[in-house]
């Protein structure tokens, strides 16, 4: 009985519930009540209630809740009768001004004026102000401000209108004290920390900000350790965790867990393509194919094969193209099968650019691939947008490909965040050749162009050299950098050779890549020269004291076949570079060549075989000037001291006309396995140098230096360290040898 009675009631409940919500008058007039500042039409668009349409309940707690969700009211209430629909509303104030005290820096102010919610002339809201100080703590963060206090308060200015004041206590930045890298890493510290952007605080790093936990840097530093792993064959790595824990009062360990985990080696693949396209077009990837089976996986060879995609694509006009990749591990070998086909067949209606306030549209528009009008090709989309990643101008860069109105048509949108594009720099250097410090100020984005400016001055113990360079990486959308460079240099040798040259000029002229991966460059440098001599000097060598006036066309061929810029393993780089007299007193024709092959010959070692030659001679038998007489580097010729190899007049080591150096040089991890600061490596030097234009007699073009030893890079706490010993296996009664050297470098 009792369950019956109980059925029955809540049946009725329901009954009722649903004869109330069912109930509805029509509206037809909706009246405000106690707003100041914001208008009827206004409120009644926020409610969404419309005149002649029905009205229940459920409906005027939908009214309700749209008013509450517009941030402007303080209190709302809704009431229909006699089909008028009243609306009393209590206005939030309105913010005047946003202020915040304990903030000067424009660079911090700017990110949290566009994080925050509650901005000027908007209303103001009590739960959004706290979430707006949550978010200025974590922006805070991001940029090293970990120990920052945050208040916010209100001040009445009358007629319902506030200013929001917020009290910072930014506190002191937050520093990097140690970094360490944990886990099964492979590679030592000392090679993992070349590869982040984040280093360890020292006390005379007043100029680097790396110094300092950055939430951005260190996903930053997350991204450049798994491409550096990616690019050396670990296809599973694991960047787990990246976290600072606090080991001083505002010093922090900065942690990288790291699973390398197996190596991989690329085995079959495979181009599957459509039907109507003919294998000839592809055959270049075909080849490419055969050239890198059983090598290390590598995203970069895999972004070489989306190249050679992509240049077919442009070059057979094919319109719309997709590509796409599957992968098939077999134990630690990986089959690549890259699909290309048709797709459906769209135009590109428009292309919108949001978020570059600084740099012109045009600068981004240029390293678009597609434009507005052509077929809709994925490949060059993904392409263009890579291409915008890579001016390293914009802390984000987000496509959205959405339909136009025309179903035939797509619309892309670009949305960009801008980051600072300037940098100060400033090194020091210490070791057997003597003291070397440099300065510089770069933008790498002047005035919103897309144009570099770069100055440096650089001093050492005999140089004193400034350059002031202006660039265009892509004048006039050519895809050619065009550059103007003045310089300023200093040469003194009184001391050791009995003379000094002051040269003062100008160069400019073009760079651009002629083919796959060969590059070509044309200028003209133009230069004043001084060269003074006194007492100590040869007769010859006083001689040459006067102005000289010379200009030369520069030619430079580089061929860069490296699988990396930085940390390179495999490949090579080669470069030839020569100067052609036009205007010269002396009419001298210079020309340098260099190559560098890196190749692995077991795991973790790189090794390398670089051959240098180079001369300069005048082209109508004159003498050449002593500025333009060649030297051996000292790191062509370790166990030499530097500048006293090679032809000698009286007690000057002169240089010669000619030079040629073979090097040999590889790493040994068996050394200290466990140490993670080291590296070893041994090296075999042979170098010659020969040619005395001025004098023949002085001629020693038979005399081979060689030497073979031992090398040491080590990351101190001070700053990289390299040691080396060479025994000298051949060389001239003339040349002076020096066994140990060694060099110190740091960034302030």
């Amino acid at each position: 009985m009792f369950k019956s009675l109980l059925k029955i009631s809540y049946i009725l409940l329901i009954v009722l519930v649903s004869i109330k919500s069912s109930f509805s008058e029509i509206i037809d007039e909706i009246k405000i009540i106690g707003n100041e500042r914001i208008s009827d039409e206004t409120i009644i668009l926020f409610s969404k209630a419309k005149i002649n349409a029905d009205a229940n309940e459920n409906d005027l707690n939908f009214f309700l809740k749209n008013l509450y969700e517009s941030n402007f009211f303080k209190d709302v209430s809704i009431i229909l009768e006699n089909n008028v629909l009243l609306i009393n509303v209590n206005e939030e104030p309105i913010i005047e001004s946003v202020i915040f005290n304990g903030i000067n820096a424009q660079k911090i102010l700017d990110p949290i004026r566009k994080t925050i919610t509650l901005k000027d002339r908007s209303s103001f809201k009590e739960n959004i102000l706290n979430d707006d100080k949550i978010k200025i703590q974590n922006l805070l963060r991001s940029l090293g401000y970990y120990f920052s206090n945050i208040s916010g308060f209100i001040e009445d200015i009358g007629d319902n209108k506030i200013n929001l004041v917020y009290e910072i206590d930014l506190g002191q930045k937050s520093k990097i004290s140690k970094i360490t890298f944990n886990g099964d890493k492979v590679y030592k510290d000392k090679k993992l920390r070349n590869i982040i952007a984040s280093e360890e605080y020292k006390f005379w790093k007043f100029i680097s900000g790396r110094k300092f936990l950055n939430e951005q840097i260190i996903q930053l530093d997350k991204r450049l350790l798994k491409n550096f792993y990616l690019n050396n064959g670990y296809y599973n790595v694991k960047i787990n965790s990246s976290f600072a824990k606090l080991i001083s009062n505002n010093g922090f360990e900065l942690i990288f867990n790291i699973q390398a985990n197996k190596k991989f080696f690329f085995n079959d693949l495979n181009l599957k393509i459509s039907k109507d396209y003919s294998t000839d077009n592809f055959s270049k990837i075909f080849q490419y194919f055969k050239k890198i089976k059983g090598e290390p996986y590598s995203i970069n060879t895999i972004d070489n094969v989306v190249e050679l995609i992509d240049e077919i694509v442009i070059s057979e006009q094919f319109e719309s193209i997709s590509a796409t990749v599957t992968e098939e591990i077999i134990d630690d070998k990986i089959n690549l099968t890259f699909l290309v086909k048709e797709s459906d067949k769209f135009f590109v209606e428009r292309i919108n650019i949001f978020g570059n306030n600084v740099t012109e549209e045009e600068v981004i528009r240029n390293k678009l691939l597609i434009d507005e009008g052509d077929p809709f090709n994925e490949i060059l989309t993904a392409k263009s947008i890579n291409n915008i990643k890579s001016l390293n101008f914009f802390k984000k860069v987000e496509k959205q490909v959405i339909e136009a109105n025309d179903s035939g048509s797509k619309i892309i949108n670009i949305t960009v965040e801008e980051k600072p594009t300037g940098e100060i720099t400033a090194g020091a250097g210490v070791g057997t050749e003597g003291t070397t410090i440099m300065a510089g100020i770069r933008e790498n984005n002047f005035l919103g162009k897309g144009i570099s400016v770069n100055t440096q001055l650089k001093l050492s113990e005999e140089d004193i050299k400034g350059n002031f360079t202006i660039s265009n990486p892509n004048f006039q959308n050519s895809d050619k950098s065009v550059y103007f460079n003045l310089q300023a240099l200093e040469t003194d040798r009184m001391k050791t050779s009995g003379y000094k040259t002051n040269k003062t000029g100008f160069t400019f002229g073009t760079d651009f890549e002629y083919y796959d991966d060969l590059f070509f460059g044309i200028g003209n440098s133009n230069y004043y020269e001084k060269i003074s001599t006194d007492a100590t000097a040869s007769a010859r060598q006083q001689a040459q004291k006067g102005n000289y006036w010379d200009s030369f066309i520069n030619l430079n061929f580089t061929q860069d076949k490296r699988n990396q810029k930085f940390q390179t393993t495999r490949g090579y780089l080669s470069r030839y570079k020569v100067d052609i007299p036009i205007v010269s007193d002396t009419n001298s024709f210079i020309n340098t060549f260099n190559y560098k092959y890196f190749s692995e010959l077991y795991d973790d070692n790189i090794s390398t075989i670089s051959v240098s030659l180079g001369s300069a001679f005048s082209l109508d038998d004159s003498d050449i000037k002593l500025s333009e007489r060649l030297f051996i580097p000292s790191t062509k010729l370790r166990g030499f001291e530097s500048g006293k190899v090679g032809p000698k007049d009286g007690n000057d080591f002169v240089g010669g006309n000619y030079l040629a150096t073979l090097n040999f040089t590889s790493s040994i991890p068996q050394v200290l396995p466990n140490s993670q600061d080291t590296d070893f490596s041994i090296f075999l030097d042979v170098a010659n140098i020969w040619g005395v234009d001025y004098d023949s007699n002085l001629n020693d073009s038979g005399k081979i230096r060689s030497s073979i030893g031992i090398g040491l890079d080590w990351f101190t706490v001070i700053g990289p360290i390299s040691f080396s010993y060479a025994q000298p296996l051949s060389k001239d009664t003339n040349d002076v040898t020096q066994e140990f050297s060694f060099n110190l470098g740091t960034t302030f």
